[in-house]
């Protein structure tokens, strides 16, 4: 009888809209060398492929097949993460704050969530993944070696968004950002499907008053005790 294939080690960071997971998933990715899935954007191609064909947010079977038939790359450049659908390049659009909502918003649909399932599972490669999201750690990868559940209080994570989008020249209320964060974890966290919660055997890391070189050292002193190596 041959010996199992094993699979690849994977890290899951989950958490809330805002609270810091895909930079610091990014940035461990980058320092174990490993594969780096950010499931969001996922979620986020289905809301601008959607956006543009005509298709609205209660449109849940149109968004499904759109899911299923998702013509996108990833790659990797000098300036970060390079994102094409249908063969154009589209990274920038992905972070607007309408595609934010709309992708929530379809991200509580059992049919795109579950044609969404294979497409992240498959990113699990040697030498390892990290993936960051909503559900990586309970749903994805279940076996992960290790689970980190990213949070912060919405009013930081308002703020973190509101400088973001206010350094690309967006038009942004601090205000309104705040009450979309809140109607957003309330959706994530009611939703029947994968809702919005840390594993059980997760670690959880509350980032309100840390900054990123504080997230990453508790994250990589996570690993050394994990016996991952690197």
């Amino acid at each position: 009888m041959s010996e199992p294939v094993m699979s690849a080690p994977v890290i899951t960071l989950d958490g809330p809209g805002g609270s810091g997971k895909g930079t610091i998933a990014m940035r461990v990715a980058a320092d174990l060398d490993w594969h780096f899935l950010d499931s969001g954007a996922l979620y986020r191609l289905v809301a601008v492929a959607a956006m543009d064909r005509g298709i609205g947010a209660t449109e849940e079977s149109a968004l499904g097949r759109v899911a299923e038939i998702l013509d996108v790359s990833f790659g990797v450049s000098d300036e970060g993460m390079v994102i094409l659908l249908d063969g154009n390049y589209i990274t920038g659009r992905l972070r607007t704050e309408a595609v934010s909502v709309f992708a929530s918003r379809i991200a509580a649909y059992p049919v795109v969530r579950a044609a969404l399932v294979q497409r992240q599972r498959a990113f699990r490669k040697m030498p390892g993944l990290v993936a960051d999201g909503r559900d990586m750690g309970t749903v994805i990868f279940p076996d992960a070696v290790l689970k980190i559940f990213l949070t912060a209080s919405a009013e930081a994570r308002a703020e973190r968004r509101y400088k973001q989008l206010k350094e690309k020249g967006e038009s942004v209320n601090l205000s309104r950002l705040f009450r979309d964060i809140k109607m957003r974890d309330e959706r994530d966290s009611t939703r029947a499907v994968s809702p919005l919660r840390a594993a059980d055997d997760a670690h959880i890391i509350d980032s309100t008053e840390m900054s990123i070189n504080d997230v990453l050292k508790e994250i990589h002193d996570l690993i050394k005790k994990s016996g991952i190596s690197y």
